[in-house]
């Protein structure tokens, strides 16, 4: 399959952003943020904790600027702009993590929020610029490859941290020492891959620029709002987004806590994660190629039937090898249930409003993270058995489905000439 110069520019972007979201969100600095903050007296409660709080609040403050951004970035020449002013925003403070102090914990959590409120806003351009750097009848195959090409990424980049961390490659004396170059690494990894990005891909869809951007953004935004109801394919879909995306977000997020319930080690969990890194990738494609020949909406739903399998298996988990199988099952479907839910959507909006559409996108993905964790957190509570809070979360996958299931598949041609 060949692609166009915009395009691999596009799909090499979600390389650069992985290596951000694997190292930095998941694996490497909130470890790292713990023994900093534990070596400061902090009890391990409390550490956890403000990760938590900082984590949510960046979230937030994205979630609600969201559909402003998106407005804004919807007049031709500010989606590249806004895009490279948060991009920076992200590789400048993820490059300062660097130079923080072993002992200065409070300076961590400061930057980290900037660096992800950044990674966060530039995600939101980003995915917009779908609807300029391909066909509608390519969104599929783009989208796939740009989340299968960012699992390879990130794989890689993770691979060289572990070696760097766990030896004394280089010279270096002590793991914290080695851990702080892995973060200017992935600022580095984050910037080269950034590139094409920069370099080859423009704004081809938008609206002209008005007497007073920021007046008008605001005003379309709340007009927006009020008629979105008639928009009822996109706010069929935003409903099934809203319930099978957080139960996929969930079973990514507790997937370690439920490991070590489970009496996974830790370098188990490590190794499981880059395994499913890597059978995510040719997953994701294959899921991108059944898209085009049977339909992205018919996908979608063997993905949420997959999870829903996920759900009912959790109820029969025993041994370390059942958690190897989870983690298979969920790198299987996990890269095409978020490209093809990304192509779907790019396929039912306006092209010209696209970066507005995508704000209200990131709202219902974002503030969906809030329902799953609790049901998970609350089933494992009541029955003292993690295995049931990852089986609750099939009533989310159940709803998606319902919700996914009442939808039309949508011709390529829809919205193509908006």
């Amino acid at each position: 399959m060949k692609f166009t110069k915009e395009e691999k520019s596009w799909i090499l972007y979600d390389c650069a952003n992985s290596a951000y979201s694997l190292i930095i969100v998941t694996a490497i600095l909130p470890v790292y943020f713990k023994f900093v903050a534990g070596n400061a007296g902090v009890s391990a409660h409390d550490t956890t904790a403000y990760w938590g709080y900082v984590s949510s609040f960046s979230t937030l403050i994205v979630s609600l600027l969201a559909p402003f951004l998106g407005a804004l970035g919807d007049y031709l020449g500010n989606k590249k702009r806004f895009f490279r002013y948060s991009l920076f925003i992200g590789l400048l403070m993820t490059a300062a993590l660097f130079f923080v102090p072993t002992n200065q914990w409070q300076w961590l959590l400061v930057i980290y929020t900037f660096s992800h409120i950044g990674y966060q806003a530039a995600n939101l351009f980003y995915d917009a610029f779908i609807t300029d750097v391909t066909r509608n009848e390519r969104n599929d195959l783009v989208s796939s490859y740009g989340f299968g090409i960012g699992y390879i990424g990130s794989a890689s980049l993770f691979v060289v941290a572990m070696l760097l961390i766990t030896t004394s490659t280089f010279g270096l004396t002590s793991a914290p020492q080695a851990i702080r170059i892995v973060f200017m690494l992935t600022t580095l990894w984050w910037f080269l891959f950034s590139l094409p990005m920069l370099r080859n891909v423009e704004q081809h869809y938008g609206l002209p620029h008005p007497k007073s951007a920021l007046k008008e953004s605001c005003q379309r935004m709340l007009a927006t709002l009020r008629k979105i109801r008639h928009y009822k394919q996109v706010l069929g879909f935003m409903l099934a987004y809203f319930f099978f995306i957080d139960g996929v977000d969930t079973i990514i997020t507790m997937a370690t806590a439920f490991g070590v319930d489970m009496g996974v080690s830790t370098s188990t969990l490590l190794v499981v994660l880059l395994v499913l890194n890597i059978v995510a990738f040719p997953c994701t494609l294959i899921y991108g190629r059944l898209a085009q020949r049977y339909g992205t909406r018919i996908m979608l739903l063997i993905a949420i039937t997959v999870y829903l399998f996920i759900c009912v298996y959790a109820l029969f988990m025993k041994t370390v090898l059942d958690f190897w199988i989870l983690g298979i099952l969920v790198g299987s479907s996990q890269g095409g249930i978020q490209a093809l839910s990304r192509s779907y959507f790019a396929r039912i909006i306006p092209k010209k409003q696209a970066n507005e559409f995508f704000g209200f996108y990131n709202i219902f993905g974002k503030f969906s993270a809030v329902l799953g964790p609790v049901l998970f957190s609350v089933t494992t509570q009541l029955t003292g058995r993690s295995q049931m809070g990852i089986a609750s979360l099939a009533v989310l996958f159940l709803l998606g489905g319902f919700f996914m299931f009442r939808l039309r598949e949508v011709p390529v041609a829809v919205s193509e000439k908006e």
